[in-house]
């Protein structure tokens, strides 16, 4: 029988591909350089492949070290699972948490469910909200953590992912064609709605509001019925969609990043437990690209082994 992987070495690989450093990493884990370079040639020699190649300054995963990094993800967080389901001192008590409705029905299901069972002694309350709802509940101290739509002015969050902001049309439909084009948005305080309205300024393309709601079911549903186009982020996607492109006279939009807010909770243990639940959860959370940039293939969308890192850039959001 082959040999287990070591844990402590897989926590030190990790950091290497979180901080694209030997040195950094070094001191992620406590450990001296050298120390660091011999975990990877061991476990380099264990798995029988090279994981790093040099990128200028930077040590750069091979195909193989992904491959490998999406599974040692996975066995670390399984082992602290396993030694919070056994720790007698485990959290208990509640937790109250906001996130816009989108996002609560893309991720927080794979959240609550992680989170429960490491934690099976703390109670969880959902808010569901507008991002600008949940950054006053967080201030007035009626939330103790919010998933919320990142903005550098309105919410300055800890920004825990990044995904593209697609314009969505039916696929049934064809009223993206029309010479004014209906627009299905968020109320005006929304940044996605400006966003939507600059881009199509910007290419000086007609277009009408025909919908203003907070709800994204209720943009969703305007959007299946072949009534409006929308801006919908990447996790906002159904089937029955068909993502329209810049040949179509739909220009590129920025990505919106999703973010924590940590209010002042009596609780502080539990938020940053859930923080990082949330932060991991979202890390593993993926949509592949489809091979038809027109449309969405449904059936290959499911939960990829790591979700996409970016720069923090410019954003939209609810």
């Amino acid at each position: 029988m082959a040999a287990p992987l070591d844990l402590d070495q897989l926590q030190t690989f990790i950091a290497i591909a979180d901080t694209g450093s030997f040195t950094r990493a070094a001191d992620e884990v406590f450990r001296t350089q050298s120390a660091v370079s011999m975990q990877m040639r061991r476990l380099e020699e264990r798995v029988g492949k090279p994981l790093f190649e040099k990128e200028g300054r930077t040590n750069r995963l091979t195909e193989d070290g992904e491959r490998l990094l999406a599974y040692a993800r996975r066995m670390m967080r399984l082992n602290r699972e396993a030694l919070a389901a056994l720790d007698d001192n485990r959290l208990e008590g509640s937790i109250r948490i906001g996130t816009p409705d989108d996002y609560a029905d893309r991720f927080l299901p794979e959240i609550m469910a992680r989170f429960a069972r490491s934690n099976p002694r703390v109670e969880l309350s959902v808010i569901c909200e507008p991002t600008v709802n949940l950054v006053e509940l967080i201030r007035r101290g009626q939330l103790d953590i919010a998933l919320v739509t990142h903005d550098d002015e309105r919410s300055p969050s800890e920004v825990v992912r990044r995904e593209p902001l697609l314009w969505v049309t039916s696929a049934n439909h064809m009223v993206h064609e029309e010479p004014v084009v209906p627009l299905a948005v968020g109320r005006p305080t929304c940044l996605w709605r400006q966003a939507t309205l600059d881009a199509l300024d910007r290419v000086e393309r007609e277009h009408r509001i025909l919908f203003t709601s907070w709800s994204a079911t209720v943009i969703i549903a305007s959007v299946l019925a072949g009534l409006a186009v929308a801006v919908l982020p990447e996790c906002a996607l159904r089937p029955g969609m068909r993502v329209l492109t810049e040949s179509e006279g739909f220009p590129a939009l920025p990505d919106g990043r999703i973010g924590i807010l940590r209010g002042h909770s009596s609780q502080p243990e539990i938020v940053e437990a859930l923080a990082r639940h949330i932060a991991e959860s979202l890390d593993n959370i993926s949509l592949p690209a489809p091979e038809d940039p027109g449309s969405f293939d449904f059936a290959a969308i499911g939960l990829a082994m790591r979700g996409r890192r970016h720069k923090p850039g410019q954003m939209a959001g609810w």
